[in-house]
């Protein structure tokens, strides 16, 4: 059983290219490196967050995907990847899961599979942060069936921006048949290049705007070559460049998000 304080949290957002699996990896070690027990649970099939904390998602190896398609067979524990750094575990992804909806289709209660895997092990965590895929599927009703709250990365640009209210009614109508306990707690803004005009329109738009403002977190992540390059060495950037504005920009989202 979740402890009441364990912060079970969804990255969503139905737009690809926002900085979603990003925000996983780096919010997820920047709370390690908090004093957070955190685990990352990777349900994307292109399992980018589990390469990008250095773990290979190798075929032998137990992931998510036993845990949804096997149910309670396989015991969510040993399924646990410890990444190599203190307080960050993983439940890895893998390319099986992409056909995971398919075996699922005649399944009874084949949303809840991922809440039930969860449940056994949520207690020893202080934060459990789950990636998603960049559309709505059958694995991210899952993430959001068992998330209490969803986080929404969300790139300085026109069309993320645009996005943001189909994400809100998908999550309205989660909440209404699914999960009535799940809220969207923040809006990070994400690729934020303060030097351009259109950024920090989006920016302020998002910060006077009447649905959004009061969620949106001061810790915009700002455009950055050290997330992307941290994320091809399977290394999340504040352990790889430690100075860099990307491992500051996490690690102040961090606090803020403790906070």
């Amino acid at each position: 059983m979740a402890k009441k304080n364990t912060r079970i949290v969804a990255i969503a957002n139905e737009k690809g290219g926002v900085g979603k699996t990003a925000t996983v990896v780096n919010l997820g070690a920047a709370l390690a490196l908090s004093g957070k027990k955190v685990l990352i649970v990777d349900m994307d099939p292109q399992h980018n967050a589990t390469t990008g904390l250095g773990v290979d998602s190798a075929d032998d190896a137990l992931s998510v995907y036993d845990l949804i398609i096997n149910g309670g067979a396989t015991k969510t524990k040993a399924a646990i990847c410890r990444t190599a750094w203190e307080k960050l575990d993983l439940i890895p992804s893998h390319m099986d899961l992409s056909g995971a909806e398919i075996e699922l289709v005649d399944e009874e209660g084949r949303e809840n599979r991922l809440k039930e895997a969860i449940h056994h092990v949520a207690n020893d965590y202080d934060v459990v942060i789950m990636d998603t895929p960049p559309s709505l599927s059958l694995l991210t009703i899952n993430v959001f069936a068992a998330a209490t709250e969803v986080l929404v990365p969300c790139q300085t640009h026109p069309y993320a921006f645009k996005a943001l209210e189909d994400l809100f009614d998908t999550i309205s109508d989660i909440k209404e048949e699914i999960n009535p306990g799940i809220r969207i707690s923040g809006i990070v803004p994400t690729f934020f290049d303060q030097r351009t005009k259109i950024s920090r329109d989006i920016l302020e738009r998002l910060q006077t705007d009447e649905r959004y403002r009061h969620l949106v977190y001061k810790s915009a992540i700002r455009a950055n070559t050290a997330i992307t390059t941290s994320s091809d060495v399977g290394k999340p950037v504040v352990f790889y460049r430690t100075t860099s504005y990307g491992a500051n920009d996490y690690m102040a989202l961090a606090l803020e998000f403790i906070g």
